[in-house]
């Protein structure tokens, strides 16, 4: 078979963040729940913007993020969201181009906005989210060009994408392509609260193979299994007899496979600063290694590496080069 042009193509939502750090009190103030992610219409997010601190404005989405940690590692990367042709979207669109990442999606000339989240840092590091989904929730099978999924090695699916029925559609088409043209699907469960609104269509797409390869934290993973025991939740999904990536916080990470669970602490930090893209920097650094054809031993070293990198300093997009930090750490 012939090389893939890309290692990892993502669909994902296409959302640009503004970060603020802010005390306890704000959260409650605006009745906020911290550490979770809300869903918020366009009258919310501009009073919640109006009432932050001044906050720190970068492109953002989880998978999105993925891929430009894949992009820091060397790895070449292509992504599918939807933008509207407005300022948001155009400066969204620049930075993802900038880092080397095919970004072809034609950009919505009407409808809503793009997409924005608000994420209030507390001093904890720990980032409490509140999003308007706007252009990004209109992605549709039609944005999936067969020549791009098929040119992918990986094609990586972003959970928080699978409230829109065209968008869960775009996943399907996406998934069938890939599998035709002999690569992987990866699915990320994005969120607990997610997977509680669709736990039978993620368990479905794991048990009827449309997806390979699964990345899940320990939280997501008991609310698919509606269990509060975390070994029970290790022990379903090893009989789903599929590739996934659990990650514990502190308590490092594990991989399932067909030969038994690989475990690997946590790249050590200085201090937490911000959780914000924890899961998709370790997604990123994973599927470098997998698309590298390195152990899954390696793979996890270089997904805790990178998750270690982004939770150093705020933001979700590397601050450094990850292939010269993860070389000058042995791992490359």
């Amino acid at each position: 078979m012939t090389a893939k042009r890309y290692d990892v193509l993502a669909l994902g939502n296409a959302i640009v963040d503004v970060i603020a750090t802010a005390e306890e009190d704000f959260l409650a103030t605006h009745g906020l729940v911290k550490g979770s992610m809300a869903l918020i219409d366009e009258a919310r997010a501009e009073a919640l913007y109006a009432a932050m601190g001044p906050g720190k404005v970068v492109s953002g989405g989880s998978a999105a993020n993925t891929i430009a940690g894949l992009a820091s590692f060397g790895g070449r990367g292509a992504f599918i969201g939807k933008v509207r042709d407005d300022e948001l979207g155009r400066l969204y669109r620049h930075d993802l181009t900038a880092l080397g990442v095919g970004f072809d999606t034609p950009a919505a000339s009407e409808g809503p906005a793009t997409a924005r989240c608000f994420v209030i840092v507390t001093p904890d590091g720990e980032r409490t989210m509140s999003t308007y989904l706007g252009a990004c929730q209109n992605l549709t099978p039609a944005d999936v060009d067969e020549a791009t999924v098929a040119a992918a090695d990986i094609v990586y699916l972003e959970g928080y994408l699978w409230d829109p029925p065209a968008a869960k559609d775009a996943f399907r088409k996406a998934s069938e392509l890939a599998h035709r043209a002999g690569g992987r699907v990866a699915l990320s469960l994005s969120d607990s609260f997610c997977v509680d609104r669709y736990r039978d269509e993620f368990t479905g797409l794991i048990r009827n193979r449309t997806v390979d390869l699964v990345f899940a934290n320990e939280h997501e993973l008991k609310s698919l299994y509606q269990t509060g025991d975390f070994d029970a939740a290790m022990q379903a999904l090893r009989a789903e007899n599929v590739l996934a990536v659990v990650t514990r916080s502190e308590n490092g990470v594990l991989a399932v496979t067909p030969d038994g669970i690989v475990a690997e602490p946590v790249f050590p930090v200085e201090r937490v600063v911000d959780a914000t893209g924890a899961g998709d920097l370790f997604a990123a650094g994973f599927l470098h290694g997998l698309t590298s054809g390195r152990e899954v031993r390696d793979c996890l070293r270089l997904g805790a590496l990178a998750a270690a990198e982004i939770i150093s300093h705020v933001g979700a997009r590397p601050d450094v080069n990850l292939k010269t930090f993860a070389g000058n750490n042995g791992l490359l």
